[in-house]
């Protein structure tokens, strides 16, 4: 009776055999860890080895003789045997007339599992053979992402609670192909080419506390979104060149569990990971390393770093800088210290309504300090806890008097605060899901001494509270499903306004 195996068992246990098999020889039986003299099988095996050298054992010089054996497996090493015994008789050498007679004896009994054993081997060389012919690199791998997202906002104000904000569902799309090449195996040149078209709400509510970190206004025009190389300098530094589309989260941990990039985990920008990690685009430079527990990077990236008019370019024009130091004592625990300087980079000073209003707005030049702290901490299997919180000290670094349009800003700082807790449920109900909470404060200003058109300083702003909540449904490992809600009370820091509450339905598929 031929004992029927499934095809994954069958072709697991030849990849097996096909590899023992390209092991180094054993030429005696002492070579093999865990067989002993003592062993009741210790002179079959020694036979074998010495008169006929077709016992090869495990990569690891171990023969693991209790382990249970089935059919196709033993056939493997009866060819193993065969064909020894064939070049011994092609070499003239002694082989007993006994030994031949089992061996046919064998060979008529296991004839079945050799022909297919045989066939398997030449089916996997053929398909080995197709796949290098046809492979699309030797050294790059290609991978991607399409998101399909139905999405809409159902209640919210703006203009001092003026006019509602338009309540138009939309169905939109954010595409990423991604090139991933090493040349020396230790080194990582990715290129990203991206398209889409869903659009930016933050934009039809007029403040940035919409924003969905999957938004790509592009109208399907396809660009070279980021490119970027980075190489080990040694054993604990990796330098990064970020050529195009570099970002503080390239080579900066974030600490986050909700951090997918808008593919999965939270749906919002805020909920996604710190603010301070948004606070640099461009191109530039960037060291990232390790010192036992401890984990550091430093960047620099340029906004505008390849236009040579006066005002841009790498260090004539608007960048970020970013250090952070973080503490990694396991798996379970983490927690990081950033520090964000920049010029013309303080992008989160547009969720504050009168910040947005007076600076954001007019063309003044403006410089940041960011300090920023984030916390991740495991304290179940399918439970993370974690949280950040950030101040940054922003200036304005000239005054603006616009007569004509009766528009005056002074020099001066600021101070803006933002918060925010997070629960991640990785593996709910299902392994591969993720639930996430996120419950935080947007950005508020508080003391202020830029003045504004009437000549009175800008004032505290009204907290707005962030409140989110998603569930990632994994369909496949390649396609995931996740609703979520985000809920924004005093949109752009502004009581008048009501609740700005915006809700999606994102698929994404991997490939």
């Amino acid at each position: 009776m031929v004992l029927a195996l499934p095809t994954d068992d069958i072709l697991e246990q030849i990849d097996n055999y096909q590899t023992t098999k390209n092991q180094a020889q054993v030429t005696s039986v002492s070579q093999l860890r865990d067989v002993s003299p003592t062993d009741w099988a210790f002179e079959a095996l020694r036979s074998l080895v010495e008169r006929y050298g077709c016992i090869v054992g495990y990569p690891d010089r171990t023969f693991r003789g209790n382990r249970a054996l089935s059919r196709y497996e033993f056939a493997a090493g009866l060819n193993a045997c065969m064909q020894q015994m064939e070049r011994l008789i092609a070499q003239s050498e002694a082989v007993t007339r006994e030994d031949i007679e089992k061996l046919k004896r064998l060979m008529a009994e296991f004839e079945t599992e050799l022909s297919t054993l045989g066939a398997r081997v030449d089916n996997l060389e053929g398909r080995i053979a197709f796949l290098e012919d046809h492979q699309f690199s030797t050294t790059t791998k290609l991978s991607g992402e399409v998101i399909f997202a139905l999405g809409s906002i159902f209640n919210g104000q703006k203009n001092n609670g003026r006019d509602s904000i338009e309540q138009v569902p939309v169905l939109g799309n954010r595409t990423r192909i991604e090139l991933s090449t090493s040349f020396t195996g230790k080194d990582l040149l990715y290129t990203r080419l991206a398209t889409g078209n869903f659009p930016e709400f933050a934009d039809i509510a007029n403040t940035q506390q919409a924003s969905l970190a999957f938004a790509q206004p592009d109208n399907n025009d396809v660009v070279v979104e980021v490119l970027n190389y980075n190489f080990p300098i040694n054993d604990n530094i990796t330098l990064w060149l970020e050529g195009a589309g570099g970002a503080f989260d390239d080579f900066t941990n974030t600490l986050s569990i909700l951090d997918g990039d808008g593919g999965s985990g939270a749906i919002s920008s805020f909920g996604t990971r710190n603010l301070v990690y948004y606070q640099g685009e461009g191109a530039g430079l960037a060291l990232e390393g390790k010192m036992g527990s401890f984990g550091w990077s430093l960047g620099y990236l340029a906004t505008d770093a390849n236009n040579p008019e006066t005002g841009n370019g790498l260090f004539n024009g608007a960048y970020g800088a970013i250090a952070q130091i973080g503490y990694y004592p396991n798996d379970k625990f983490a927690v990081a210290f950033a520090y964000g300087q920049g010029y013309n980079t303080f992008g989160i000073g547009e969720n504050s309504r009168q910040f947005a209003q007076v600076v954001a707005d007019s063309p003044i030049d403006t410089s940041h300090n960011t300090y920023a702290l984030t916390m991740s901490w495991q304290l179940a299997e399918k439970f993370v806890l974690g949280a950040w919180g950030g101040y940054s000290n922003v200036r304005t670094l000239d005054s603006l008097v616009d007569s004509a349009n009766d528009i005056y800003v002074s020099r001066g700082s600021s101070d803006v605060w933002y918060w925010a807790a997070t629960l991640g449920f990785p593996d709910l109900f299902k392994e591969g899901n993720l639930g996430g909470i996120v419950v935080g404060m947007q950005p508020w200003q508080t003391n202020s001494t830029i003045r504004r058109n009437n000549g009175i300083r800008l004032g505290e702003d009204d907290t707005s509270f962030h409140i989110e909540a998603f569930y990632e449904y994994a369909i496949t490992d390649n396609i995931k499903i996740t609703p979520g809600v985000v809920v924004v009370t005093n949109p752009s820091n502004n009581t008048r306004n009501d609740a700005l509450v915006i809700g999606a339905l994102r698929t994404t598929f991997i490939f």
